[in-house]
């Protein structure tokens, strides 16, 4: 129960890592919104775990501010878990449309900017608190044929850096995790195909041979999350199997 008596908003949870980082944080005792964009999935969780739903675009300010209304209304928030991610079909870069420019923008750089001007007042206020942002091994090994998105991975391993290093003085600590590709909705978006050719050419670059799966981001973002990492703050870990070695 290394997590009793919290609050924890986690975005992207109606599947994938988000689920998986729900599912763990409710087993160690804390409350769990999950947000999500696709508002069934979201129930679906929720009522799994015991957790709120809420029907949340990231992308909108409007929403996260209605997010940190609603969390309002049980307590303060303690954990934010920025894991809303998206990413565009492996592509030569001038063949990448602007529109999924945009939309990569908007969800994996632009959410993380409007939760923590919408959510940092009231953990500068309690002088505490814990922001994970989700990042990938892309923004530290950029696999080819993906720029656009190696490229806002790195911007929220720096992001998560500069964060925790102004927001410290505050008590309030700023870490991401870097995963590699895992059996999420994203994983074909990754490969550009799923067959077993391209899956074993995938998993030949992971020395462990194996995804990254929700239970592993669950177990790092607990760890993270909770007060056995209170010196902890700053750090982009890598979940990946020994990828980016």
């Amino acid at each position: 129960m290394r997590l009793k008596g919290k609050i924890a908003i986690v975005t992207g949870a109606g599947s994938g890592f988000g689920a998986g980082i729900a599912r763990r944080f409710a087993a160690e005792g804390a409350r769990v919104f999950v947000a999500d964009i696709n508002g069934d999935a979201a129930r679906d969780v929720a009522r799994e775990i015991g957790g709120v739903a809420v029907a949340c675009n990231v992308a909108q300010r409007v929403e996260i501010e209605a997010l940190r209304d609603r969390v309002a209304e049980l307590g303060p928030l303690d954990i934010l878990v920025n894991n809303a991610g998206v990413t565009h079909l492996p592509a030569a870069t001038e063949e990448v449309s602007e529109a999924d420019f945009d939309r990569i923008v908007s969800i994996n750089m632009k959410a993380i900017f409007h939760a923590t001007q919408v959510f940092v007042p009231g953990f500068k206020q309690r002088q505490s608190g814990v922001i994970l942002n989700i990042a990938s091994t892309a923004g530290v090994s950029p696999r080819p044929r993906l720029s656009w998105y190696n490229a806002s991975k790195g911007w929220v391993i720096t992001a998560t850096k500069a964060l925790a290093v102004e927001l410290a003085p505050h008590g309030i600590r700023v870490n991401a995790l870097n995963p590699v590709a895992g059996e999420t909705p994203l994983l074909k978006s990754f490969m550009g195909e799923d067959t077993p050719e391209v899956r074993a050419k995938f998993l030949s670059t992971i020395p462990l041979g194996r995804f990254s799966t929700p239970e592993d981001m669950g177990n790092a973002a607990l760890f993270l999350c909770s007060d056995e990492a209170s010196m902890v703050t700053g750090v982009a870990m890598e979940v990946d199997g020994g990828r980016c070695i």
